[in-house]
C-alpha cells in the first residue's frame, strides 16, 4: 500500500539542518564526557539562540517549565523524608526483611511499577528513591544499582493506565479530537501490563551486569570508626521489658553492640543478658555512624545527650527534623529524669546568647581532637559543654578503643572524633578556638516518629493532589516544599543544598532546544521521511517504525512533547494506510512512555543522574536492550488487542 504523492516530504530547510547539526554535536559531547553535562546543555541552548532557532527573549523560559520545577521540588521533598528519619522507619518496619539484595531490589522495583500505574510516575520515584538509597547502603551496593532499576520500573508502570503517565493522556486527547472518543482508564492495561512485565524481567535479569557501578564521593562517607554513645530507654519505648540479650539480637545485623548499661547512675560494665530493660535505663552502644541510626530505630530509644524534648516556658530551637534541641538554661535532668536546678551542677549560660540563638539552625558535626588541643584531658562535664557553649556531645569515636567512663565524664584524647550537636556557627567556633578540626556536617537522621509522619503526609498529600488533578503536578510539589520548610523538616538554609543544580541547568537549557525540534518542523520531517521510505513494507513495519522514531525522539525531547508531535502523524498515517488508528496511537503511547536511553529522556532518569553518580552515556547500556524488548513485545501485543 503506497502513500499519496502529496505525502512526499519537502527538502530540509536551513533551520532544520541547523537544529539537526546542533543536536548531533550535543549528543557527541554528552557521550564524550569531556565537559559537564550542564555545560554542554548551555552550549546547545546558546547555539540555538545564536542561529535564531530560539528567540533570545525565550532562551531561559525552560527554567520555569513545570518539569524543572517538579524535579527541584521532588529533590527537596526527598530530603525531608531523609532528614526526618521517615525512610529509616519505612525500611525498618514495613519493607520485608531480606539479606538478598536481588530480592530487595525486585520487590522495590515491582512496587514502583505498581504505584506508577495509579499515580504520577515521578511521584512514585520520589517516594521510593530515598528507600532505594538506604537499601543500597544496607546491601553494600552503589546507589545507582538500585536507582536505575527503580527509575526504569516506575516509567514502565506508568503505561498501564490512562493516568499513569502524561503521554497516555495526550494520546487519549488526540483520539478524542479526531472524533474517535477518549481512551478509558484501563484501555492501556493489556498492552501496558505485558510490556511492563517483559521490561521488569530485563531490568532484574540484566541490570546487575549492565548498570555501571559508580560511587559518589560525598564528604559524609568518610570513615571515623565506631562511635561510643549513650541512649536512654524512654517511658514509651518499645524496648521496655526486653531482655538485654533480646535487645542485642535486634541490633546485631546492623553491626552495633551494647557494651554497657547504666541504671540509677550506676554503670554495669558487663551486664548479664537476662537483665530486663526499664524506663530510664541508659544503654552504652558501639556502632558505626550509619548503623547507629538504624540501631536507635530498632530499639525505639533516644540518644541520651540529644536534648530535644520541649520544656514549659522554653524557647524552642530546631534542627533538621524540626524538634526542640535544648532544655531551659537553668535546668537539667539526672539519670532518673528528675529536674535539677542549674546551680546544682552547671554554670548559667550567657544570657545574650540564650536570647539570640532561637533563630540559629542546629547542626550535627564531627570534629577531630588535634594533639595540641586545649580540651585534651578534659571532659564535657568539666568544660560545661552544654551550659557554657550550648553544645551537646552525642558520641565519641576512638578507633576501636573502649572506655568504662560515662560519656559526659569521658576525658578527651588526641585523635578522638566527637559528634557534636549545636548551632552551626557555635560548633565551628568551638572547634577553631579549642584546637579541633571540623570534618563535615554529618547528616545522621535520628528518627522522630512525629516528624517522620509529617514528612510522609506532606509527600503523600502532594502526590495525591497531583494524581487527582486538583493542582498541576509542579504546583502540588511546590506546595509540599513550602510545607516542608514551614514545618522545618528541611531548614531554610538547607533548602537550596537539597537541589542538584547541574541537573536543573541541564533540564532548563535543553527544554527550549527540544522545542526548536518541534517549531522548526524537524521532528515532523524526520518521521514523515522515514514513513515515506518504508510505506511499501506494510502497516506492521510502519507500526514498528513509528514506535522506534517515537522512542528516539523521546530520548532528546520531553515525552509529552514527543507524544504531541507523533499523534497527528500517527492518525494521518493510519488514514493513508487505511488501518485502525488506535493501533498507531497505542504505538505512540508505548514509545513515548518508554524513554530509557538518556538522562534527559524522562524526569525520572534525570532525578537519579546525580544520586546514582551516573554519566550521560550510562543509560543506554541497560536502556537499549530494554527498548528492544519493548518493541518486540509491544508491537505484537498492540496487534493482538488493537488489530489493524
Amino acid at each position: 500500500m503506497r502513500f499519496d504523492p502529496g505525502y512526499s516530504s519537502p527538502p530540509m530547510n536551513p533551520d532544520q539542518i541547523t537544529i539537526f547539526a546542533i543536536l548531533l554535536v550535543t549528543i557527541v559531547l554528552f557521550v564524550w564526557g569531556r565537559f559537564r553535562h550542564d555545560l554542554v546543555a548551555v552550549m546547545a541552548l546558546l547555539a540555538c539562540v545564536i542561529f535564531g532557532l530560539v528567540p533570545g527573549m525565550d532562551a531561559f523560559e525552560g527554567f520555569g517549565h513545570p518539569a524543572v520545577i517538579t524535579v527541584a521540588a521532588v529533590l527537596i521533598l526527598s530530603r525531608g523524608l531523609q532528614t526526618s528519619g521517615a525512610v529509616d522507619i519505612l525500611t525498618e518496619r514495613f519493607l520485608p526483611k531480606t539479606d538478598n539484595a536481588f530480592i530487595a531490589n525486585a520487590m522495590l522495583v515491582c512496587l514502583a511499577a505498581f504505584l506508577s500505574a495509579f499515580m504520577n510516575n515521578v511521584g512514585a520515584l520520589a517516594l521510593l528513591m530515598p528507600v532505594a538509597i538506604q537499601l543500597a547502603h544496607k546491601h553494600g551496593l552503589a546507589p545507582g544499582q538500585m536507582l536505575m532499576p527503580l527509575a526504569f520500573g516506575s516509567i514502565l508502570g506508568g503505561m498501564m493506565t490512562l493516568i499513569g503517565t502524561p503521554p497516555n493522556l495526550i494520546v487519549s486527547g488526540f483520539r478524542a479530537d479526531a472524533g474517535l472518543g477518549s481512551f478509558q482508564m484501563f484501555d492501556f492495561t493489556p498492552v501496558g501490563v505485558a510490556v511492563t512485565l517483559a521490561g521488569l524481567a530485563v531490568i532484574l535479569g540484566l541490570g546487575r551486569f549492565l548498570i555501571p557501578v559508580r560511587e559518589r564521593s560525598d564528604l559524609e562517607d568518610f570513615d571515623t570508626g565506631d562511635y561510643l554513645t549513650e541512649a536512654r530507654v524512654q517511658p514509651t519505648s518499645d524496648a521496655i521489658g526486653l531482655r538485654l540479650s533480646e535487645a542485642e539480637a535486634k541490633i546485631d545485623e546492623t553491626g552495633s553492640q551494647i557494651v554497657g548499661l547504666v541504671r540509677d547512675e550506676r554503670r554495669i560494665r558487663s551486664p548479664h543478658g537476662n537483665y530486663k530493660l526499664q524506663a530510664g535505663d541508659i544503654l552504652v552502644i558501639e556502632a558505626e555512624p550509619k548503623a547507629l541510626v538504624t540501631a536507635l530505630s530498632k530499639l525505639d530509644i533516644h540518644l541520651e545527650e540529644d536534648k530535644r524534648e520541649p520544656q514549659i516556658e522554653t524557647r524552642r530551637n530546631h534542627d533538621e527534623t524540626g524538634t526542640s534541641l535544648k532544655e531551659p538554661a537553668n535546668t537539667s535532668k539526672d539519670v532518673t529524669g528528675k529536674t535539677k536546678t542549674q546551680s546544682d551542677h552547671e554554670e548559667p549560660k550567657d544570657n545574650k546568647k540564650n536570647n539570640s540563638d532561637e533563630a540559629e539552625e542546629i547542626a550535627l558535626m564531627e570534629v577531630v581532637v588535634m594533639p595540641t588541643s586545649g580540651i585534651i584531658g578534659r571532659s564535657a562535664s568539666a568544660m560545661k559543654l552544654r551550659s557554657h557553649y550550648d553544645i551537646n556531645l552525642l558520641a565519641v569515636s576512638r578507633q576501636g578503643r573502649r572506655t568504662v567512663a560515662r560519656l559526659r565524664t569521658l576525658r578527651f584524647r588526641p585523635s578522638d572524633v566527637l559528634l557534636l550537636q549545636g548551632p552551626l556557627e557555635t560548633v565551628q567556633e568551638f572547634a577553631i578556638n579549642n584546637g579541633c578540626v571540623p570534618l563535615a556536617e554529618r547528616s545522621l537522621r535520628i528518627p522522630r516518629p512525629g516528624q517522620a509522619l509529617t514528612a510522609t503526609l506532606i509527600m503523600l498529600g502532594a502526590v495525591a493532589i497531583a494524581a487527582l488533578g486538583l493542582l498541576p503536578t509542579a504546583v502540588a510539589f511546590a506546595l509540599g516544599v513550602l510545607l516542608t520548610v514551614l514545618t522545618r523538616l528541611v531548614p531554610p538554609r538547607k533548602v537550596y543544598d537539597a537541589v542538584d543544580w547541574p541537573v536543573i541547568v541541564l533540564l532548563g537549557a535543553l527544554i527550549p532546544v527540544a522545542g526548536a525540534m518541534e517549531s522548526t518542523g524537524a521532528a515532523d520531517l524526520l518521521t514523515r521521511t522515514a514513513l515515506e521510505q518504508l510505506a511499501d513494507s506494510g502497516p506492521v513495519i510502519a507500526m514498528v517504525l513509528v514506535m522506534v522514531i517515537t522512542i528516539l525522539l523521546s530520548s532528546v525531547m520531553n515525552n509529552a512533547a514527543t507524544a504531541a508531535v507523533m499523534c497527528p502523524i500517527a492518525i494521518s498515517s493510519a488514514r493513508l494506510l487505511e488501518v485502525n488508528p488506535d493501533s498507531l496511537l497505542m504505538t505512540v503511547a508505548v514509545g513515548a512512555s518508554c524513554a530509557f536511553l538518556t538522562p534527559i529522556a524522562h524526569q525520572n532518569n534525570t532525578l537519579i543522574l546525580s544520586p546514582g553518580g551516573f554519566r550521560f552515556g550510562d543509560y543506554w547500556r541497560l536502556g537499549l536492550p530494554l527498548e528492544i524488548v519493548v518493541v518486540a513485545v509491544g508491537v505484537p501485543m498492540i496487534l493482538l488487542v488493537w488489530p489493524l
